[in-house]
């Protein structure tokens, strides 16, 4: 039997106008800037309306540690959205947004797979809505304001030696992480060191998806620190006057879009950072507003819990008063043979000891959702090599663990899949089990904020810092950032900083390389090992087989 490709299975989905899909959830037509027939962004003003309404429950989607075998976790969130809806539930789903850069390297798309997916997957994967070709724009513009002010006569004293903010591009591009700008003359301003970040790492990013609404996205934007004087005095965007037109570039952008899963259920797709070196959460503005309009909305956080998750609660939650009702961590028999040492090659035979050692995995995320006062339920995305026994390796961990583990076919059989575990979630949300809390609190100093995540929640034995660390953590502390909180730039393959180091490693190091300042989006990037925030290309991308067939439909895109 030939088995479809995720972009085969999408190309022949039956899609409503989304002005259907948005009237299963109470929006009407008149509230849609619509970009085609399939895809629209929900106004501001309609949004604005939805204030007084409640709440419903907040389900949380995050995952072991990744693996090259696959976990599936954005897979897994489409597929119980579409298995709450077919058990007569009214759910949404609050997706990220994909990156290019991944897309044309190495991971791939960002809208799930097989019979859980979000369409139309091309536009989707590719330009969509013009968000991210939006959030390139406005930052920058931001970069060409500095450089215009220091050529044009530098009137607030900016030290083009500590200039802080750097350019950014929505790809992969290794030769752009370092360079020089302004060379060839006087014409062309002062020569400076710069370098490019990928889009999903820029602030700017980071800013609109924790944005309440345009007139707190330009407060943000403005309060980004950009630069240094020669006497460290801060220089803020608002200082060059960038904030306005930043704000400008940014209007359509800070909509929510709005999108449908093969099953036609209504999905908001909406900003995307990175979550290995940014907080890996989508916007704020369309968690909320799906909050608003249904009663039940599954999101997700980028990579494993100790990234994603962590960084949902104790940032976005934090910030947007959020509190979840229950958390699903998504696990596959193959990802937790390869935590068990098996290698991908070999992923294929039986190995019941070896998904029974990758488990200490599963269970240590299991642990880490609990000190945040979150039960968790896991989701086993079954693939068809997986045996009876090494299914049953899994759920008799989490059972150990207290908790219960459901076999997921979503992939194969949609929402349909996903029914058991759709059910169990419901009983959950509605026995108000969850007493969220955060890690630590505000007024924890940052180098300890940092400490308590890597003992408690990537069991480091302590964190490493060389005296210009140290001295960092001091001037942010001066300068009246000690009360925010702390965004770990680290490896998402391994609790450690080491990306070899699968399973459940203790009694490691988190070395401390470099601490960043967001002061818009209002967190500290902490930087650890050698993690980058413009990754390369693979030796063979995926770039090199996306192509347009005779009939002219996308090929390769997956």
């Amino acid at each position: 039997m030939t088995v479809k490709t995720d972009i085969e299975i999408a190309r022949e989905a039956s899609m409503k106008p989304i002005t259907e899909v948005a009237h299963k959830v109470g929006i009407p037509a008149d509230a849609l800037l619509q970009y085609g027939p399939t895809k629209a962004k929900v106004t501001a003003d309609f949004i604005d309306s939805l204030k007084e309404r409640p709440d419903g429950k907040l389900i949380l989607v995050t995952a072991i540690n990744p693996t090259p075998a696959g976990e599936g976790k954005t897979t897994t969130t489409v597929g119980l959205g579409d298995g709450l809806n077919r058990i007569g539930k009214k759910a949404m789903m609050a997706l990220r947004e994909p990156s290019l850069g991944p897309c044309f390297g190495v991971k791939g798309g960002a809208a799930g797979g097989g019979y859980a997916q979000v369409v139309p997957m091309e536009d989707i994967n590719l330009h969509f809505t013009g968000d991210f070709h939006a959030i390139t724009s406005a930052h920058n513009l931001l970069s060409a304001l500095i450089d215009n002010h220091i050529y044009w006569g530098n009137s607030l004293g900016i030290d083009s030696r500590r200039v802080e903010w750097r350019r950014v591009l929505d790809m992969n591009d290794r030769a752009l992480r370092s360079i020089v700008n302004s060379l060839g003359g006087v014409s062309n301003g002062f020569p400076r060191e710069d370098g490019f970040d990928i889009t999903v790492a820029s602030e700017v990013m980071a800013i609109l998806c924790l944005a309440s609404d345009l007139k707190d996205l330009e407060k943000r934007l403005g309060n980004i620190i950009v630069a240094y004087t020669r006497d460290k005095k801060p220089i803020r965007a608002r200082d060059v006057k960038a904030d306005g037109a930043m704000t400008v570039l940014l209007k359509d952008a800070l909509m929510p879009n709005l999108v449908q899963t093969l099953e036609n259920n209504p999905v908001f797709i909406h900003g995307g950072p990175f979550a290995n070196i940014a907080h890996g959460c989508n916007s704020v503005l369309a968690t909320k507003t799906a909050l608003k309009l249904a009663d039940y909305v599954v999101t997700e956080a980028g990579f494993g819990a100790d990234l994603g998750a962590e960084k949902f609660f104790d940032i976005k939650c934090r910030k947007a008063g959020l509190a979840p009702s229950a958390a699903v961590i998504v696990a596959t028999v193959r990802a937790l043979k390869m935590h068990g040492g098996v290698k991908k090659e070999d992923l294929k035979g039986e190995n019941v000891a070896a998904v029974a050692k990758g488990c200490e995995n599963l269970k240590r995320h299991i642990e880490n959702i609990a000190k945040f006062g979150v039960p968790a339920v896991v989701a086993v995305n079954r693939f068809i090599t997986d045996t009876e026994a090494e299914i049953q390796e899994v759920m008799k961990a989490a059972e150990s663990m207290g908790t219960k583990a459901f076999l997921c076919t979503h992939w194969a059989d949609g929402g349909k899949g996903t029914e058991a575990l759709a059910q169990h979630v419901v009983g959950v949300c509605e026995a108000g089990q969850s007493s969220f809390k955060t890690l630590y609190p505000e007024e924890m100093p940052l180098r300890d904020k940092v400490k308590t995540i890597a003992t408690e929640i990537y069991r480091a034995a302590d964190i490493s810092c060389d005296s210009s660390v140290e001295t960092r953590f001091k001037e942010l502390e001066a300068m009246g950032f000690g009360h925010l909180p702390v965004c770990m730039a680290k490896t998402q393959y391994s609790f450690s900083t080491d990306p070899n180091k699968r399973g459940a490693p203790t009694g490691h190091v988190v070395p401390v390389r470099e601490l960043r300042l967001s002061a818009g989006a209002e967190f500290i990037v902490v930087v650890t090992g050698d993690i980058m925030t413009m990754p390369g290309l693979p030796k063979v991308p995926s770039a090199d087989t996306i192509r347009l067939n005779d009939q002219g439909q996308i090929e390769g895109l997956f």
